[in-house]
């Protein structure tokens, strides 16, 4: 393939690391991640392959990454798009095949930022295990949505077809989190707890991370909406949610 990123991380395969790989992420018969490929690429390799790689890959590159059989030539698309939606407004070189002429052509920055997000959504599909999810998608959607209605969220997290279109909807308040907006985590956290039992473990952890997330940033308020709700939620949600508290509180709530 004539693509820089792809070669790239191509190059660093380390067949014993993905054993390793393929074992951590669940790839066996009925795991979450059956089928999935590795080439043994640790993330903080693929993180430098794309500094180098990012302003010289274009969409057409990314379509052809993202569909990739290996789970590491996905991720670096992904934080390739994160890159690009992130640079968006600032000067780069006039020769990528992706922003040319970005810096002086009113309104394109806010066009490319869509673009991005665009080809996220249309590719979700690919989006299918929970580290592709978390390193991309509240870098991504849940900074797009900073000043536009967040139904998109909701939908995700109440109706997306795949437990990673459910996690996205609910990781992405992350950037809300990090603005002290709360009051969405919350919302779409309901919806989890109102969908039928048993909930994938995946979106037990999700829900969990992010509500003990938004309780870093205001306590009080997570016990006042953990009071009427902890008796009943699952326990793996629970736990991720309690687990800064005192070891006396989370012995109580548990």
């Amino acid at each position: 393939m004539n693509c820089r990123l792809f070669n790239e991380i191509l190059a660093r395969q380390d067949a014993e690391q993905a054993v390793n790989l393929s074992r951590f992420f669940k790839t066996g018969k009925g795991q979450y991640g059956e089928g999935d490929k590795f080439l043994g690429v640790k993330v903080p390799v693929t993180r430098e392959v794309v500094k180098q790689c990012w302003k010289e890959t274009s969409f057409d590159d990314l379509e052809a990454c993202i569909q990739s059989e290996y789970h590491e030539i996905r991720l670096a698309a992904l934080l390739t798009l994160v890159q690009i939606f992130k640079h968006a407004g600032k000067r780069v070189s006039p020769s990528s095949s992706v922003i040319p002429g970005l810096s002086v052509i009113p309104g394109l920055t806010r066009n490319l930022q869509q673009q991005c997000i665009d080809f996220y959504l249309s590719h979700t599909q690919y989006i299918n295990n929970w580290d592709l999810v978390d390193l991309s998608c509240y870098e991504l959607l849940g900074t797009w949505l900073l000043d536009k209605d967040r139904s998109l969220l909701y939908d995700l997290a109440r109706d997306g077809k795949t437990i990673w279109e459910q996690r996205i909807g609910m990781v992405s308040t992350m950037q809300f989190i990090r603005h002290g907006e709360l009051d969405d985590t919350y919302a779409i956290a309901e919806l989890f707890l109102a969908k039928p039992k048993p909930l994938h473990d995946l979106l037990q952890k999700a829900v969990g991370w992010l509500l003990r997330e938004a309780g870093k940033r205001d306590e009080q308020r997570l016990k006042e909406w953990l009071a009427p709700r902890h008796a009943t939620m699952p326990r793996t949600m629970l736990r991720y949610a309690i687990e800064k508290f005192t070891d006396e509180e989370r012995k109580k709530y548990m």
